[in-house]
């Protein structure tokens, strides 16, 4: 790791509890994972530990299950003065130029605290829902093409644009803030989204695997953006478990995997086996819906038990404190520039990461950074 690296922490939309939960309204939640309703009261207690405890912004998730991320950032940045929004959208479900629109308004009132992840979409029953029919790759082509035009837009240009899914003419922002760049963040892992990621993404974000997964998916992504003339950062998106001891985050382990319903992790696993996304099938990989505790660990301090519910990011890194930093250092070494983090409950959690491990996280990358 040559830098400090940057630090979000995730904004429970869909509601918050101890436990976790599904994500999308397809899923459904059990009730201890939405003991705390996601409502602007306990959200803005969120955003706010996160900004003291030092986080850089806040992925606000967008989803079936989730409220609209565009409505709730602009509430909550009303009520935060420095922390960032790391907003979410569904590329393909509103016109470019409207999101674009959307995007500049609030950065200009915001102050520029805003950056976009960028979300194709996984799961066909969703897409079914806000009516969406396209096919993996052409999904995949459509968000290039909302890129480019979004690109484009946000950097004061106008655009004709007649692609195979969009056709733009003249479109333009009226005096946008410039001033304020905004990045695009991405995820996918098949050779479709890898190959958007390159020519179009300014952060890739993968999900928590095994260093040796990570390592050769930054390598690959590494080498097609420079084919592409680009250099694409990486961030990784993680859960954490981190206590004073080692013994104590295990402990909180096996308190989470105890509690989780078998029945909900068959009728989770079916669903998961019916999507098409790749780095879906890569989380279920890595536990296989195994419920047996002594196969749940993959790498070190890496634990797949939450991956057998909640789609999506399902890997947590469990240990101590200093462990928790190590393993992070370890990913940054790798290549990783940002990281998305979360922990449950997530008003709690973000003061312990904030003030336990990003200060040892700090001092590791110091030396580094330094040489």
């Amino acid at each position: 790791m040559t830098h400090d690296p940057l630090l979000h922490w995730f904004l429970p939309t869909g509601g918050d509890g101890r436990d976790p939960g599904g994500v999308t309204a397809v899923q459904g939640r059990t009730g201890a994972a939405t003991r705390r309703p996601a409502d602007i009261p306990y959200l803005t207690q969120v955003a706010r530990a996160a900004e003291q405890a030092g986080f850089h912004s806040l992925l606000t998730p967008v989803g079936l299950g989730c409220v609209d991320p565009w409505i709730l950032s602009s509430a909550l940045a009303q009520h935060t003065d420095r922390i960032g929004f790391l907003v979410a959208f569904r590329a393909g479900f509103a016109s470019p130029t409207l999101i674009a629109q959307q995007a500049d308004a609030f950065r200009r009132f915001a102050g520029g605290r805003l950056a976009l992840n960028v979300v194709t979409g996984g799961d066909p029953a969703e897409q079914r829902a806000y009516g969406d029919r396209l096919g993996h790759d052409d999904r995949y082509a459509r968000t290039e093409e909302v890129m480019q035009v979004l690109r484009s837009l946000l950097e004061g240009r106008s655009v004709d644009h007649d692609g195979a899914h969009l056709r733009i003419e003249g479109a333009r922002l009226t005096g946008p803030a410039v001033q304020h760049p905004i990045p695009l963040y991405f995820g996918g892992a098949s050779p479709a989204a890898e190959e958007v990621a390159a020519r179009q993404a300014d952060v890739q974000l993968l999900w928590g695997e095994p260093p040796a997964a990570v390592a050769a998916r930054v390598d690959r992504l590494r080498e097609r953006a420079r084919a592409a003339g680009r250099r694409v950062r990486f961030g990784l998106r993680l859960h954490v478990i981190s206590r004073d001891t080692a013994a104590q985050a295990w402990s909180e382990a096996d308190r989470i995997l105890a509690g989780i319903d078998p029945e909900a992790v068959r009728v989770s696993q079916e669903r998961f086996a019916a999507m098409d996304s790749t780095g879906q099938a890569r989380m279920t990989a890595l536990h296989g819906g195994d419920v047996d505790a002594s196969r749940l660990t993959v790498a070190p301090n890496l634990w797949a038990g939450i991956g057998l519910v909640r789609e999506g990011a399902g890997t947590a890194l469990v240990g101590s404190h200093d462990e928790v930093a190590a393993r992070l250092a370890e990913y940054g070494a790798l290549g990783i520039d940002e990281f998305v983090l979360s922990g449950y409950p997530h008003l709690e959690e973000a003061y312990r990461v904030g003030e336990e491990v990003a200060p040892r996280l700090r001092a590791l990358a110091g030396p580094a950074a330094a040489a």
